[in-house]
């Protein structure tokens, strides 16, 4: 099989999940993981994401006016999804008024040893983007003391909180835990029912998957 039309149809996917559709985010980083050796069920799933892309054409993202610009995110982690690497899956969404402005999902750098330390590195990665994002506002004239970011890991909140530093987690101790001392930004622990971030880091049933667009104003 030529790789040429793989990579292309690839490159395509990856300009329109980056631009307008971040519902394509997680089909789209799985199936990029074979540009080198793509075989043919690796080209049937990419036909298929062009194929929901034909029949939701009208999809997109949402924006108006609000009255309250508040920055807030949504983060979640997937435990080892690279089964070859075993790192674990980071994705994360900011909203600014309700309205989607950031989003990402990408395999961690480094490897995690439990579900909450894959979840507290998602954590530092979401603080990283609120700092950024809150700076940028604030230069536009939104003022905002803090961006607010919700968990649905309650174990990895308590690790974020606490400044003791524990055996197991000295592999990450000088890169994730300048989060204990910021002050720009709230955690908070939200249901993974009410979590949109979930559809960035794992396949949800098409329930979930309509409520995690919704959440994030994207819509036909």
């Amino acid at each position: 099989m030529s790789k040429v039309p793989y990579s292309s149809a690839v490159g395509s996917l990856m300009y329109a999940m980056v631009c307008t559709r971040p519902d394509l985010a997680y089909a789209i980083s799985m199936v990029s993981r074979f540009l080198n050796q793509p075989q043919k069920e690796h080209w049937k799933a990419v036909k298929r994401i062009f194929k929901y892309l034909k029949g939701t054409a009208d999809v997109g993202l949402i924006y108006g006016s609000h009255s309250d610009c508040c920055l807030t995110s949504y983060f979640g982690a997937d435990f080892v999804v690279d089964l070859v690497k075993r790192r674990s899956l980071t994705g994360y969404a900011y909203t600014l008024g309700g309205f989607l402005v950031s989003w990402k999902k990408t395999l961690q750098l480094s490897v995690a040893l439990s579900t909450t330390e894959a979840e507290y590195m998602a954590l530092t990665e979401a603080a990283k983007e609120g700092i950024w994002l809150r700076c940028l506002i604030n230069d536009l004239r939104i003022n905002q003391e803090y961006a607010n970011i919700y968990c649905d890991s309650l174990s990895a909140i308590c690790l974020a909180k606490d400044q003791v530093h524990h055996d197991r987690t000295k592999h990450i101790d000088v890169r994730y835990p300048f989060i204990w001392s910021e002050r720009r930004i709230k955690v908070h622990k939200i249901s993974t029912l009410h979590n949109p971030a979930d559809m960035f880091t794992k396949p949800v049933p098409k329930s979930k998957f309509d409520h995690c667009l919704s959440l994030l104003n994207v819509d036909c």
